[in-house]
C-alpha cells in the first residue's frame, strides 16, 4: 500500500514501468504540422490553466538514480524540506535507457509526460491523461546528440520543448505537441560544445520564462536567460562563477525545497549529493550550497 502522497508520486515512476515495453517497439517519425507556439499564444510556462486549476508555477520531480553495475532504477522522492525521501525501487532494470526527461504539461507540479531516450537512438513518449498511460515511438537518430534536456516551455506554447546538442557542439529546439510529437528542429545556434554540463527546470530569474544553466570545460557555470521566442530561445549568456569543476553531475528536479523556485543539484565525484536554492536573481541565481546526501557515486542520476 502506498500513502496518497506516494501515489500521486508515483503518476511519473509507473511511466517509467510502462514505457519499458517501448525499449524494442518499433520507431515512427519525428512529424509536427504547424507552430505548437500558436495553440495558446502569449501564454507563458508560468501561467497556464483555467480558472479552477491549481497552478504551479515550478514543478517538483522525483530523481532518478540508475545503478552503474546493475543498471536497476531507483526513485527519490522530494521530501518537501529539501531533500529526498529513502530510496524507492522501482523493480525495474534502466539498461538501454540514456535519458528520463519528465515535464509538468498541465500545471500540477508533478510529471505527467515523460520523454525517453534510448541508447540505440530511439525517442519514446510516455503520457498520462489522469487515468492511463500512453506510450509511442517518437523517432530514431536521437543519438547524435550528447546532450538532451527539457527544461520547460521555450516556445510560448502550454508543453514543455526539448533542446539538443548534436556532437558538433550546434544547439538545436524542438517543439512540442501535448501527445509527444515534435515540431522539424530549429537551429538555435553553434559553439555549445564548449559545455560539459547542461540543466535547468522551469523559470530561475522571476520572469515567468524557463532558463538554464552551463558549465564549460574550465568550470564556469553560466546563465541563460529564457526569451520565451523560439526563433531566439536563449538570451546572451551571463557568469555566475567558477570552481564548479568540483561536481561530476548537475541537474535540476524542479522546485525541492519548495520555496517556488526551481533549484540546482551538484554531486561530487565522491557522492556527496547538494542543493543549490534558487534565489529568483538573475544576479545571483543560486543560495550556497547545502549537502542533502551521500552515497550517490554509484548511481548514473537522470
Amino acid at each position: 500500500m502506498t500513502d496518497t502522497r506516494r501515489a500521486r508520486g508515483l503518476k511519473g515512476s509507473l511511466a517509467f514501468t510502462a514505457s519499458i515495453a517501448a525499449l524494442t517497439a518499433a520507431a515512427g517519425t519525428a512529424v509536427g504540422a504547424g507552430d505548437p507556439a500558436a495553440v495558446a499564444p502569449g501564454q507563458s510556462a508560468a501561467r497556464v490553466a483555467t480558472a479552477e486549476d491549481v497552478v504551479v508555477r515550478t514543478p517538483s520531480f522525483s530523481m532518478s538514480a540508475v545503478h552503474k553495475r546493475t543498471m536497476d532504477l531507483y526513485l527519490y522522492f522530494p521530501d518537501r524540506e529539501g531533500g529526498f525521501e529513502p530510496q524507492y525501487d522501482a523493480a525495474v532494470s534502466f539498461e538501454g535507457v540514456a535519458n528520463a526527461l519528465r515535464v509538468d504539461n498541465d500545471k500540477d507540479g508533478e510529471a505527467d509526460n515523460v520523454w525517453y531516450r534510448h541508447t540505440d537512438g530511439l525517442l519514446t513518449h510516455t503520457w498520462s491523461d489522469g487515468v492511463n498511460l500512453h506510450s509511442k515511438d517518437i523517432g530514431r537518430g536521437w543519438n547524435t546528440y550528447t546532450t538532451i534536456l527539457s527544461p520547460g516551455n521555450l516556445g510560448g506554447a502550454k508543453q514543455a520543448d526539448l533542446i539538443g546538442v548534436d556532437k558538433a557542439g550546434v544547439l538545436w529546439l524542438y517543439l512540442s505537441y501535448q501527445d509527444g510529437r515534435l515540431t522539424p528542429r530549429t537551429r538555435v545556434g553553434g559553439g555549445w560544445g564548449q559545455y560539459d554540463q547542461i540543466a535547468g527546470q522551469a523559470d530561475l530569474t522571476g520572469d515567468g520564462k524557463a532558463d538554464i544553466v552551463t558549465r564549460d570545460k574550465a568550470g564556469v557555470l553560466w546563465l541563460y536567460r529564457g526569451t520565451g521566442d523560439y526563433k531566439a530561445p536563449f538570451a546572451g549568456r551571463t557568469r555566475i562563477g567558477g570552481g564548479w569543476n568540483a561536481y561530476d553531475r548537475l541537474l535540476s528536479v524542479g522546485d525541492l525545497d519548495m520555496d517556488g523556485t526551481p533549484d540546482l543539484l551538484a554531486r561530487t565525484p565522491g557522492g556527496d549529493l547538494l542543493r543549490y536554492s534558487g534565489t529568483g536573481s538573475a544576479q545571483a541565481p543560486f543560495a550556497k550550497p547545502v549537502k542533502i546526501g551521500h552515497g550517490f557515486q554509484s548511481y548514473n542520476l537522470l
